[in-house]
């Protein structure tokens, strides 16, 4: 498996992109563009999906990244709900409905499993990784020393 590197190569973030995509054009109909209140939510509770899992895996760490995986979850959840809505007073019609909630579901289930996976994994975050050059490492723990700290005991957390 190989590591990824930036958020847009995430599967949840790309399936996030494609329902945000979906919702805006669905959201251009007649009846939306009368209830902007609607539109505007619906809108912003799919850019929340994207978005925070962006920001999740940017923030470097492990606990960051899978507190903002629960709120992109809780987003796609929002969209869902709010695509009800949309139907039951008419402003789509079922077929737009059920793509939509596919793609809410779809979002969530894979948020759901990327959050488990994180869990599990090893790594703290990219904010806790050895410094790329070497010479940084020795200058820290030539630093550490003079501090009177021993840096043997964080290495194993870093």
């Amino acid at each position: 498996m190989s590591t990824v590197k930036q958020f847009e190569d995430l599967i949840a973030w790309q399936k996030a992109r494609e329902l945000t995509k979906f919702i805006y054009e669905i959201s251009k109909s007649r009846h939306f563009e009368i209830d902007r209140g609607l539109q505007d939510q619906i809108r912003r509770a799919a850019v929340s999906v994207m978005s925070n899992i962006a920001e999740g895996f940017d923030r470097g760490t492990k606990a960051e990244l899978i507190n903002y995986l629960y709120i992109a979850k809780g987003s796609a959840g929002e969209v869902k709900s709010q695509l009800y809505i949309a139907r039951d007073i008419g402003y789509i019609d079922t077929s737009e409905f059920r793509n939509g909630v596919t793609l809410a579901d779809n979002c969530s289930r894979l948020l759901q499993s990327f959050i488990q996976r994180v869990r599990a994994g090893s790594q703290p975050g990219l904010q806790y990784k050895k410094a790329v050059r070497p010479e940084i490492d020795l200058w820290l723990e030539s630093e550490m020393k003079k501090a009177g700290m021993d840096p043997n005991k964080f290495k194993s957390n870093l």
